[in-house]
């Protein structure tokens, strides 16, 4: 009956291999793939799905099938090794059940697995199903005598997630980045989309000191030849005082009224055209005002403070360009704000964003407490720097290069070492020469 004994043991191997293949399967099996392919029609995805949601029960169920396999094969192959060789073949037994396990119950169907998670996954569904099914009644005994142990010992609780599922999705976009399976152009992208909800309209928004603005006092042919003379369809226009925003004027009601008049400018009048201003709130999140863009149909708005004051303007392509990248089309004038170095450092203009310069450079300097690069100078510094001063923070060195009154206007930046930031870190002794 020997044959028959070794045929057992070998179909529990089968049965533990099954059970190997199909834990690491579903475990490493990706939900969004699962509900992908469920919309697709799949319907073992959608059997794969609902053993996720099981997941407690699930993994008790691979265990056990697992393990009564394992002992059952053990212990039939020791029964036969021990009528061969008497008391000595329980040795025998458990170095050839030892390597037959970890060989062709384990390693084997796990790396495979491993391999190929979801399309195990999708294979092994049905089968899954059905065991636990039959190992119901068993399972729920044993969930109930785990429940029990976990809040003896204080371990109960709901699963907590040490990051959100935004922070989850943008590195899941840097795995595959950093895998090559994205390009740095796709994961810039899906980055600032996710960004958005992060960030407030002062974080996109030009500066006022950027601004283009007309006096809609000048004469109406100097107006006209000013607003010809910009790349901007959209010009606010202030009277008195810059900060006194009375209208926005749009080129193409302009040469409306141009035509209206027969091409006589002095006739024009720019307060009856234009546009009566928008103002939002600078601590708007830029989701919402992507969606306050849509809803009025408009792609201009002015940005105030709390006390009401200009601070900037934000257009639909400044939101945009958060998400794709810079846009530029034939009328946009150049400005080369970062300017990579033979010696590898990189000279940039203070009202470079930081957000813009990580994106160009593939860095990561913070831009929680400061928007452009010279803001996070001041920031670190804690005062106005003069030119010719260095810094050395967040693993690089920043020297200003230029600086116009309280503004900083140009910085070179320089990758550090770490080993050397942390040595030019460290607190010198008094009388000791370098």
């Amino acid at each position: 009956m020997d044959w028959l004994g070794f045929t057992i043991v070998v179909l529990c191997l089968l049965v533990s291999a099954f059970f190997a293949a199909s834990e690491t399967a579903l475990t490493g099996a990706s939900r969004a793939s699962m509900l992908r392919l469920s919309k697709q029609g799949n319907r073992d995805a959608d059997v794969v799905s609902d053993l996720l949601d099981m997941r407690e029960r699930l993994i008790g169920a691979l265990l056990l099938g697992n393990n009564i396999a394992n002992i059952g094969a053990s212990a039939l192959a020791t029964g036969i090794f021990t009528s061969w060789f008497g008391d000595v073949g329980v040795l025998y037994a458990t170095g050839v059940m030892t390597a037959l396990v970890v060989i062709f119950a384990e390693v084997l169907p796990k790396t495979i697995a491993i391999n190929a998670p979801d399309r195990i996954a999708l294979a092994v569904a049905r089968p899954m199903r059905l065991t636990m099914y039959v190992l119901g009644p068993l399972l729920r005994v044993v969930e109930v005598i785990v429940r029990l142990l976990m809040r003896l010992f204080g371990l109960a609780g709901e699963h907590q997630a040490i990051l959100s599922p935004t922070e989850r999705l943008r590195g899941a976009v840097d795995l595959l980045h950093h895998e090559g399976k994205f390009e740095k152009q796709d994961r810039d992208m899906l980055g600032g989309l996710l960004d958005l909800r992060e960030l407030q309209v002062s974080d996109v928004m030009i500066h006022r000191t950027e601004m283009m603005m007309i006096n809609a006092d000048l004469p109406p042919e100097e107006l006209v030849r000013e607003v010809l003379a910009t790349e901007y369809t959209r010009i606010p226009l202030w009277r008195e005082k810059p900060e006194n925003i009375i209208g926005v004027l749009h080129a193409k009601d302009l040469l409306r009224a141009i035509r209206a008049s027969d091409g006589d400018t002095s006739r024009i009048d720019v307060s009856t055209i234009a546009l009566p201003p928008w103002f939002v709130p600078e601590m708007r999140p830029v989701s919402e005002q992507l969606k306050a863009f849509r809803r009025r149909k408009t792609h201009f708005a002015l940005v105030v403070d709390e006390y009401g004051e200009v601070e900037g303007l934000v257009t639909l392509e400044d939101i945009l360009e958060e998400i794709v990248g810079d846009i530029s089309d034939e009328h946009d004038v150049v400005v080369a704000g970062v300017r990579a170095q033979p010696d590898g450092s990189v000279v940039v203009d203070g009202s470079v964003p930081i957000r813009d310069l990580n994106r160009a450079m593939d860095w990561h300097l913070p831009d929680e407490e400061a928007t452009t690069v010279a803001g996070l100078v001041i920031h670190e510094a804690r005062s106005i720097p003069d030119r010719g001063q260095s810094f050395t923070f967040h693993g690089f060195r920043f020297r200003v290069l230029r600086r116009e009154r309280n503004r900083i206007t140009a910085l070179r930046i320089s990758p550090v070492p770490r080993e050397a930031e942390l040595e030019e870190a460290k607190p010198r002794r008094a009388g000791t020469s370098f």
